[in-house]
């Protein structure tokens, strides 16, 4: 009987353990890294999330993303990819830098649609219409409004 216990307390030190070890440590973030949205409560419905300020110039390619951005994307993230609340995110913001969501990311979402997962507007449907070669010029465009704000 001695032998048995010593067996069962064996077991659970050692579950313990595993159960130590498998558990993901929690998420730190660096300071002036939030990847947490901003507090929408105080924004009208449908208003602009946040406010863009223009680069001086687009490059070419981003300008025929502009043109493809205000054609398929604008209606639900709003002029300037500034978002519109209740309706979709604003894509000038520090969650979509190119170290958290690359390019693919904008090509893949666009093209297939995506799961809501930093937003609660739900999910994004894919967008009728756009081809990649569009997704990859609304993405160039969404990277240099996001450069003309700081976030690179």
């Amino acid at each position: 009987m001695n032998k048995t216990i010593w067996i069962a307390l064996g077991a659970l030190a050692l579950g313990g353990i595993f159960a130590y070890l498998l558990t993901p440590a929690p998420v730190t973030q660096t300071a002036g890294h939030s990847m947490a949205p901003p507090d929408t409560a105080g924004i009208s419905q449908g208003a602009p999330i946040v406010n863009v300020a223009l680069p001086a110039e687009l490059s070419a390619d981003a300008q025929i993303g502009k043109r493809a951005f205000d054609a398929k994307c604008a209606e639900c993230h709003n002029d300037n990819a500034a978002g519109q609340n209740g309706v979709a995110p604003p894509l000038v913001h520090k969650i979509y830098e190119p170290s958290h969501h690359g390019d693919g990311s904008f090509v893949a979402a666009a093209m297939n649609g995506v799961t809501s997962h930093h937003w609660n507007f739900g999910n994004m449907p894919p967008v009728k219409g756009v081809t990649q070669a569009d997704a990859r010029y609304i993405a160039t465009y969404v990277r240099e409004l996001q450069r003309a704000n700081g976030i690179d």
